[in-house]
């Protein structure tokens, strides 16, 4: 593998991987060539990621397992699962895409994650972790009889392994035994100490033909004598877990071979082709390393997880050092720290989200009050709800999109028995490039129909030190949902201060006929709506519960609201007022501004605004369309 100290400005040569359309041109090539492949495919994806910006380590860690896997499989016929799909970047430019690839995340460009809309080679769409195996099983359970030659190949982190989705996913897979191969991805490098050259011995031997011939006719030869059976079983399994930890594997039913070296793409070739033939579910353990090839991504495999351009690096780095403007997760990181040192009960938890979050400070200051439970996002709120009954006050740091899988949860473990706890839910709205995969637009609608929930919408960086405070104090689950990136740059108070629940605030009062209801971090936008229009504008700061004297107020003598928010149109805020004001006889006129009943595709943030019809001038020609 080739060594890289830094990423590339100028486009590399790469001869080999210039004859490279699709995987078909190389499946010809002999080791040698896919090693220099491999290499080439490593520099391009450094340029290309360097131009772009966007997720780097995880591409970098599977270069010669991408190019292994469709140099071996009839991929687009056979199929391949990336699970999350941060590493198919190389997977993207061996399949059609090597010219698109430096559009990826922009608007209108390559999708960020694979998509079946996008390319034939992307077999299942994806985004959030541990989907990869029961989609796998689904698609091989589904073409066994019309199509048995048809091969299928998921990969999977360490990281997205500890979900339980993917265990219920094995263990389904042991029980059914497809003929399928399940790639684990680890990139930890946890159990490193077990890649030597014994174990490299035995799993080469574990996927030999030989091996497995001789398996075979010693279980018939030995199976009408059980005593014998059992103990051959008995030895093989230990043989297996001294130098292995595929135990619990082999007993969800599936063969498990490794650890080998993912980025050795001889022992990755002879491995894999000798599994391709075998029957019943495959279960290969690679150790890549995340950021492989490139020295300062090896080194901080946080930073280099995804990247801006690097033309902007040094523009960026100077940037931060001349400017006092945090960004919301950083106003969450110095709030539950302060609140901390004043609660000896808060304890924060969080699904494998420390830095994303803003929770770097405060497990290092309260290691001892920090959780991090990895992926397992339904775990997090119910180990959530157990710390509540206990006595403590959870403060579960989660993005919004994430906080869907665990909505049994929310509803069964704390909302019906009303327990404290605060989620702090970041990335609320439309997140940017990350797609509708990651944009976190339905917390409003899916938090608002459950009952006990207090919904906290701060319009900028002070509101958001205030609702976190208020909704840590308040007796029953509460929500708190806030952007990605910075605010509009409002002075926070240091002091723990709380605000009235449901109370909301008269930001401009002029036209009293027309009612502007602002919720969340859109304010900047509603001011400049209302103050063209001359129209009184409501910072309404919370949707659960509603200032219902305001609303009774200024709605009953008006003949129209519209309403503002970063999230669903349909069940949003706006729908909670508009249910208001028909329990309460209000006949009026309504506009609601939200993000409509269809997925955003990935651009910036301001571009996916637009898309939503939520920059100013388009909410303000609406409004006159209505007048």
């Amino acid at each position: 593998m080739k060594i890289f100290k830094e990423i590339p400005s100028s486009k590399p040569n790469t001869p080999l991987l210039d004859r490279v359309e699709f995987p078909a041109d190389f499946r010809s090539f002999s080791i040698n060539e896919l090693q220099t492949l491999s290499d080439e495919l490593r520099e391009y994806l450094l340029y290309s990621v360097g131009q772009s910006g966007g997720h780097l380590g995880g591409g970098l860690g599977v270069v010669e397992l991408s190019v292994i896997l469709h140099y071996l499989y009839k991929t687009p016929f056979d199929k391949l699962v990336w699970d999350v799909g941060h590493q198919a970047y190389p997977h993207k430019i061996l399949t059609g895409r090597k010219n698109e690839i430096q559009t990826i995340r922009k608007k209108s460009g390559l999708a960020p994650f694979p998509a079946i809309s996008e390319s034939e080679y992307d077999s299942f769409g994806v985004g959030h972790s541990s989907t990869s195996i029961s989609a796998l099983l689904g698609m091989a359970v589904a073409s066994a009889e019309s199509e048995p030659e048809k091969k299928h190949v998921a990969v999977i982190g360490d990281g997205a392994m500890t979900a339980g989705m993917a265990f219920e996913a094995l263990s389904h897979t042991g029980h059914i035994k497809p003929n399928v191969l399940i790639i684990l991805n680890d990139n930890d490098m946890s159990i490193s100490e077990n890649v030597g050259g014994l174990s490299n011995y035995f799993s080469r031997i574990w996927a030999s033909k030989t091996y497995k011939g001789i398996k075979k006719s010693g279980a018939s030869f030995l199976k009408p004598l059980p005593q014998a059976y059992h103990l051959a079983r008995k030895v093989e399994t230990q043989m297996k877990a001294m130098v292995a930890p595929g135990t619990i594997f082999e007993e969800l039913g599936l063969n498990y071979i490794g650890p080998i070296d993912g980025h050795n793409l001889k022992e990755l070739n002879d491995v894999i082709s000798n599994l391709k033939e075998f029957d019943g579910p495959q279960f290969l353990h690679v150790i890549t390393k995340k950021g492989a090839g490139l020295d300062p991504a090896e080194a901080d495999r946080i930073g280099f997880h995804a990247i801006g351009k690097i033309k902007s690096i040094k523009q960026k780095n100077s940037k931060q050092k001349n400017s006092k403007q945090k960004k919301y997760q950083d106003i969450f990181s110095d709030w539950i720290v302060d609140m901390a040192e004043k609660d000896n009960e808060l304890v924060a938890v969080t699904p494998a989200m420390r830095e994303g979050s803003g929770l770097v400070e405060f497990s290092k200051k309260f290691p001892n009050r920090y959780f991090d439970v990895a992926i397992a996002e339904q775990h997090s709120v119910t180990f959530g709800a157990g710390l509540a009954i206990a006595g403590k006050k959870p403060v579960i740091a989660i993005y919004s999109t994430f906080l869907q899988r665990a909505y049994d949860q929310l509803i069964h473990d704390v909302a019906v028995q009303n327990l404290n706890v605060t989620f702090a839910l970041d990335r609320s709205g439309l997140v940017g490039e990350d797609g509708p995969t990651h944009s976190g637009n339905y917390d409003i609608a899916y938090l608002r129909c459950i009952p006990n929930m207090l919904i906290c919408t701060p319009a900028d960086e002070n509101e958001t030190r205030l609702m976190l405070t208020t909704a840590f104090n308040h007796i029953g689950p509460a929500s708190v949902r806030y952007p990605r990136g910075t605010g509009p740059n409002a002075e926070v108070e240091k002091k723990l201060v709380e605000i009235k629940i449901g109370e909301a605030r008269i930001i401009h009062e002029a036209n009293k006929n027309k009612i502007l209801l602002n919720f969340g971090s859109l304010l900047h936008i509603a001011e400049e709506v209302a103050r063209s229009l001359d129209i009184t504008l409501i910072d309404m700061r919370f949707v659960k519960p509603l200032d219902e004297k305001i609303l009774l107020k200024y709605l009953q003598s008006a003949d129209m609201f519209i309403s503002i928010e970063d999230g669903s149109v349909m069940g949003g805020a706006g729908s909670a007022v508009q249910e208001f004001c028909s329990e309460n006889g209000i006949h009026i006129k309504s506009l609601l501004c939200g993000i409509p009943d269809r997925f955003i595709e990935h651009a910036s943030r301001d571009e996916m605004l637009i898309e939503a019809g939520l920059s100013p001038e388009q909410i303000k020609s609406r409004i006159k369309e209505l007048i």
